[in-house]
């Protein structure tokens, strides 16, 4: 048996990179899978539903999240993968661009649950996934507002996971180091190459490497997991 046979996910982010990965392993696992994203040109195949969504709008997720209840009449899974990244210092951040970050990375964590918890707290049953990154367990030069964001998801997971353990649901992060996306393709070459030179393993990962420890935080293998930091990152915070 398919180990997310016939369970229902929501995946934001699911356009491309890791997001895309997650959606496409979960539908080879048997899930039934809503893409939660801003763009609508990704080719999904079957099994995949698409919802326009922006992370950071409440109205949006409570049109989202209805949806989905009303289509299925449960939400499994929730994957909160969607997220941005700058290289600012903190001398030289316009508060618009915190402001953008934060609302993505972090406020839009916090929408994702606050509006599938009840549904789950209803079904006694539920598996969350916060995707963080190795930036959100140690510092980097420069990139404040994404620490700052992803340093909150990893207590916002633990916090809900304490919260939540008594209603069946478990709650755990997710933290990627370099992974080769459309993300990280865009950004500089010559910061590239310095992450993947100190990174222990000497290579960066794939989305499909991130996506199969979703797979089994999402799944009923992990029954009792909750509140733990599923580090993916070739030995990078290892050292």
């Amino acid at each position: 048996m398919k180990s997310l046979e016939n369970k229902i996910a929501i995946v934001t982010g699911a356009n491309q990179g890791i997001g895309l990965a997650i959606t496409k392993q979960f539908v080879a696992q048997g899930a039934i899978v809503y893409a939660f994203d801003i763009r609508e040109d990704a080719d999904y195949g079957e099994g995949v539903t698409f919802i326009k969504n922006d992370v950071t709008q409440e109205s949006d997720w409570k049109t989202g999240v209805e949806r989905v209840i009303g289509e299925q009449g449960r939400i499994d899974i929730l994957v909160n993968n969607a997220g941005v990244i700058a290289y600012t210092p903190i001398h030289e951040i316009e508060l618009d661009e915190w402001h953008r970050l934060i609302a993505v990375d972090q406020t839009g964590v916090l929408l994702g649950m606050k509006h599938t918890i009840p549904q789950m707290i209803k079904q006694n049953y539920g598996a969350i996934i916060n995707v963080s990154s190795i930036w959100g367990s140690v510092g980097a030069a420069n990139v404040v507002a994404y620490n700052a964001a992803k340093g909150a998801v990893v207590l916002m997971t633990k916090n809900a996971a304490i919260t939540y353990a008594k209603n069946g649901i478990r709650v755990n992060s997710v933290h990627p180091g370099f992974i080769h996306t459309p993300l990280t393709d865009s950004q500089n070459a010559v910061l590239n190459d310095v992450v993947i030179a100190a990174t222990p393993m000497g290579r960066g990962g794939e989305p499909d490497e991130i996506a199969s420890g979703v797979v089994f935080l999402a799944s009923d293998q992990a029954s009792y997991v909750t509140g733990s930091e599923l580090v993916i990152d070739g030995g990078y915070t290892a050292q």
